[in-house]
């Protein structure tokens, strides 16, 4: 298993390696052509630096193809398989920067699926803490584990920071939605139920969007801001539809502030 240092060190030591490496193979033929010597040796240099540049490419794009597979393995719940896959896009060198940003994008997605908050903050941060260049619409996506592991954490101060930034930045529908359970989840921790009761229709249809899961914690826990703002006939109707979509007993399991809505039922 990758540990966290280890993995981040090398991720790291690579992307400084492949700077110097390009840099070096570019000097090298550039002095080829600007240095007096017999053409057979500059030829036989280049020729060199050609295959070198050649073998290190296919390394790398045989990498990249690699990595492409993770997310998916991860969605599967094939989290062995994806482990396996996300270590060796790390051990394998790659001139490709991006190859080895993706891994640790990959681990902080893999180890949010495992529930393991920790790893996936860490993994997070350092990822956004790279230049991250075309991979720049990975940020968004990567500040949402951030946040969502945050809050599993109880760290309501980091998650604010990264939601904030979030509302910076332009998403798409599915990013809106997964940034949409995240502010709920946060506005509830910190009573902010006034503030979860704004524009409440629309952030009920943009909830019937989500897995039936997310779904019904968002609803819930919008029918919990209704009732601490008193307006007991739309907690009631948030309520209803919640459990519909989920088994209650496992919405206060998650979310024990839900127990307000749901234990009298039960009892």
């Amino acid at each position: 298993m990758l540990s966290v240092d280890a993995t981040i060190t090398r991720v790291r030591r690579d992307l400084t390696l492949s700077i110097l490496l390009k840099a070096l193979l570019a000097v090298a033929a550039v002095a080829c052509f600007t240095l007096a010597g017999q053409d057979n040796a500059r030829f036989l240099v280049l020729l060199g630096i050609g295959s070198l540049w050649f073998w290190l490419s296919i390394n790398s794009a045989r990498s990249s193809r690699a990595a492409a597979q993770s997310p998916s393995l991860i969605a599967a719940g094939q989290f062995e398989e994806a482990e396996r896959n996300i270590e060796q896009s790390v051990r394998t060198f790659s001139l490709i920067r991006t190859v080895k940003l993706q891994s640790l994008h990959h681990l902080a997605l893999l180890r949010h699926a495992q529930h393991r908050w920790q790893e996936s903050a860490i993994f997070a941060r350092a990822l956004l803490s790279q230049r991250l260049g075309p991979l720049q619409p990975l940020s968004r996506s990567t500040r949402l584990l951030l946040a969502d592991s945050l809050l599993e954490m109880n760290d309501l101060r980091g998650a604010y920071d990264a939601i904030a930034a979030l509302h910076r930045e332009p998403m798409s529908l599915t990013e809106m939605l997964n940034l949409l359970c995240i502010q709920l989840d946060y506005s509830a921790r910190v009573g902010g139920w006034q503030s979860m009761l704004q524009n409440i229709m629309g952030k009920v249809q943009l909830a019937e969007l989500l897995p039936s899961p997310l779904s019904a914690r968002s609803q819930a826990l919008l029918a919990l801001a209704a009732k601490k703002a008193g307006r007991d006939d739309l907690s009631g109707w948030l309520r209803d539809r919640a459990a519909l979509l989920a088994d209650t007993q496992q919405l206060v399991s998650e979310r024990p502030m839900l127990g307000e809505l749901y234990s009298r039922l039960e009892g």
